[in-house]
């Protein structure tokens, strides 16, 4: 069962990794450059919606794994549509893809908390810990996400045939995937491919606790379900409260990273660096240390409490923005590879540590609904205003340009401007978040 759960979370990954990073620089070729920040705030638009929606439906039915099918399904049909039009259209109109987009989210996003449920209860009815099993199945998806990055980061389609390349000063370097539609395409086969895997998990049986749980309050509404997981207790209260202020910093990176790290191609002593022309690989070093940090949760819950364990979480975004603001990739690609290797650490301790936790303090019948509420809270409103917010800041301090490369004959739209100055306000944020959790939040509960 572990070895099935972690084939999943190997393609439910994939389906982001192909497209989330690098996103951002296929849209500013597109001319929605300046919409960047509305795109991935979409992920926290729809998750304030559809993933407690189809949880408490997953709860109702008892049927997360066959939920978890049919919103990749749909999903994925949607990125065909996306790929297609991106591939007819130079110039994308937000009016169209902007709603191709949210369609796409609306069914991808719930897949998060769905999965975790349906891992959670086969684990469970199987006899595993889900503190010890679940972190080295999880693995599993960010090495699918790594696995897809470096795909789309390095081929290209040209001539009828499929290649690679890694440098600017390759002829073809311009027509790689992390740079136009043809990453949508990987992410729809892959969606495909999800979907008829979901299909195929065991079906999982209702324990008598969830059963008995659900006979007795089935005609509890949403409404009522959220009453009780935001003021059942105050510690859970303040914890989902910090959970969307944690969530502001979720999507800033995905956004903007890699355009940042891509405009050094427009200065001469960076332009055939490996770092700038490779933006989407050297952003993969974030999940690798995603996957090597993950196993360290369990162990970290148990010994410091979730109080501990997000308290150096939101210190870790802070760095990993510190670092961004005053890296390069030259002398100061050290400090790019710091932040990467620090997003580890920073995500880790956020977001899987939450899920387990609100595992834990979830009562029986609720628990589809709690993880749909984390993602509501988090990927939701956090991720929504914190990406707003900082699509604002960024584009006060930088605009796009057609820039003449200096290495090969292309040219290039690059997000060019003052990157500094917003990397530090964000650093500021999370510095500040962590000190309010430390003064704030004085239980740390966790089964041992």
């Amino acid at each position: 069962m572990k070895t099935r759960l972690s084939v999943l979370y190997f393609l439910q990954f994939a389906v982001w990794g192909c497209y989330l990073t690098c996103f951002g620089q296929f849209l500013g070729a597109g001319g929605l450059g300046a919409d960047i920040a509305w795109f991935y705030a979409a992920i926290g638009l729809v998750s304030i919606i559809t993933p407690s929606l189809f949880g408490r439906l997953a709860d109702r039915t008892r049927r997360p794994e066959t939920l978890l099918g049919a919103c990749h399904l749909a999903a994925a049909l949607l990125m065909f549509v996306m790929w297609r039009y991106g591939m007819t259209h130079t110039r994308l109109e937000f009016r169209i893809f902007y709603p191709l987009y949210l369609g796409f989210l609306a069914f991808y996003m719930p897949t998060m908390a769905l999965a975790n449920t349906s891992s959670f209860g086969l684990l469970t009815q199987r006899g595993y810990s889900t503190i010890s099993a679940f972190p080295s199945i999880r693995i599993w998806g960010t090495i699918g996400f790594i696995a897809a990055m470096w795909f789309v980061n390095s081929a290209y389609w040209a001539q009828g045939s499929l290649g690679f390349a890694f440098r600017d000063s390759d002829p073809a370097a311009h027509l790689r995937f992390q740079y136009n539609a043809m990453q949508l395409l990987c992410s729809g086969i892959l969606g495909i491919s999800t979907a008829v895997y979901s299909f195929m998990l065991p079906r999982l049986k209702p324990s008598r606790e969830r059963a008995d749980a659900n006979s007795q309050s089935s005609a509890d509404s949403p409404i009522l379900l959220l009453k009780k997981m935001l003021f059942g207790k105050k510690e859970m209260t303040l914890f989902l409260i910090f959970v969307i202020f944690s969530g502001v910093c979720l999507q800033i990176s995905n956004g903007f990273a890699t355009p940042f790290i891509n405009h050094f191609m427009a200065f001469r002593e960076y332009a055939d660096s490996f770092a700038s022309g490779n933006a989407t690989m050297l952003f993969s070093l974030s999940q690798i240390a995603e996957a090597s940090f993950v196993l360290l949760v369990g162990i970290s819950l148990k010994h410091m409490g979730i109080r501990g364990v997000y308290a150096i979480g939101l210190a870790a975004w802070g760095l990993r923005f510190l670092t961004l603001a005053t890296g390069n990739p030259g002398d100061g690609l050290w400090l790019l590879i710091a932040s990467m290797l620090i997003y580890g650490i920073a995500f880790n301790f956020i977001t899987i540590a939450g899920h387990l936790y609100i595992q834990q303090i979830a009562p029986a019948n609720m628990k589809g609904f709690a993880q749909g509420l984390m993602m509501f809270l988090s990927n939701g409103i956090g991720a929504t205003f914190g990406t707003v917010a900082a699509g604002a800041i960024v584009n006060s301090n930088c605009h796009w340009e057609l820039i003449e490369l200096p290495a090969g004959n292309a040219r290039m739209g690059l997000f060019m401007g003052n990157w500094e100055t917003p990397w530090l306000i964000f650093a500021a944020y999370a510095f500040a978040i962590a000190l309010a959790w430390l003064i704030l939040y004085r239980k740390s509960p966790i089964r041992k």
